[in-house]
């Protein structure tokens, strides 16, 4: 009878420290804000907030690319939109050189200003970010992937951007073009200006192309990175609805338990007051 009795002592302080513990979750659930914090919490939810959690680490990596892909196309914008300005100010240059009344002084100038805007194109195209990633790409444009599947070139190579011309029927690049041009003031005969003109003018309207071809890409970007952010909230929404702490429904349980475990505690001193006799009366 004693041996039964001792049994049934102990499993009473057992459920009385499940109980303590169970009160101690609550609290740091209410606390923390968080009611799932290992497996054997509900190992289902623990189970979805993981793949959750990969899901949101490779969004996160798409989200970084995407970025990083955005910051190199607003470059590449940037540095397409000053050489068409530079291209415009090369044909006010040349058309100006075509004036007869032009003085020798004049046309040093104008060629000084040529060669320099010959050399700022090319260091626009052959630029470099902080890190030393070139603006453009060279070759062959490299694709950044952004999403499941999808893999995207975020700018045009330097190629792309300065060669394959057509002049007349002649492929040219932009160099070839600013330095026809040169040489045509240096010549200083009006057949060699105006070709140079004419040259100067469809190297701007390729520009213009590749401006064209670069506003989709970065549009692309911005359409692929508002998909991620609404995917990312979406996901975040869904771990917080398995990991997040129901205040209302934890504070009443708590309360609950708390006048559960007061009870079980008097009984319990009340119990281990009686005598040995009195237990196997």
């Amino acid at each position: 009878m004693v041996g039964i009795t001792n049994k049934v002592l102990l499993a009473e302080i057992r459920r009385q420290q499940q109980l303590s513990q169970s009160i101690v979750d609550g609290q740091t659930a209410i606390s923390t804000g968080k009611t799932l914090n290992r497996p054997s919490d509900n190992a289902l939810a623990w189970v979805q907030v993981s793949d959750i959690g990969r899901a949101q680490a490779q969004q996160a990596a798409w989200q970084s690319n995407v970025s990083t892909g955005t910051t190199r196309a607003s470059t590449a914008e940037a540095n397409l939109d000053e050489m068409n300005n530079l291209l415009t100010r090369a044909q006010e240059l040349m058309t100006s050189a075509r004036n007869g009344s032009i003085s020798d002084t004049g046309k040093t100038a104008i060629l000084e200003e040529m060669k320099t805007i010959r050399t700022t194109i090319n260091s626009l195209l052959n630029q470099t970010d902080y890190n030393g990633v070139p603006i453009f790409d060279d070759g062959q444009s490299v694709l950044v992937p952004v999403s499941r599947g999808l893999n995207l070139a975020v700018v045009g190579t330097k190629q792309d951007v300065s060669e394959g011309i057509d002049v007349n029927g002649t492929s040219m690049s932009i160099d070839d073009i600013m330095n026809q041009s040169i040489t045509a003031l240096q010549s200083g005969t009006d057949t060699d200006l105006a070709s140079g003109l004419d040259a100067i003018k469809a190297a701007q309207s390729h520009v213009v192309l590749e401006q064209t071809k670069q506003g989709v890409r970065s549009d692309r970007l911005d359409t692929i990175g508002t998909r991620l952010t609404d995917v990312d909230l979406d996901l975040t929404e869904r771990r917080q609805g398995l990991e997040s702490t129901d205040l209302t429904q934890v504070i009443s349980s708590v309360s609950a338990k708390l006048l559960q475990l007061n009870a079980a505690q008097s009984a319990f001193a009340r119990i281990n007051q009686q005598t040995l006799f009195d237990l196997i009366k």
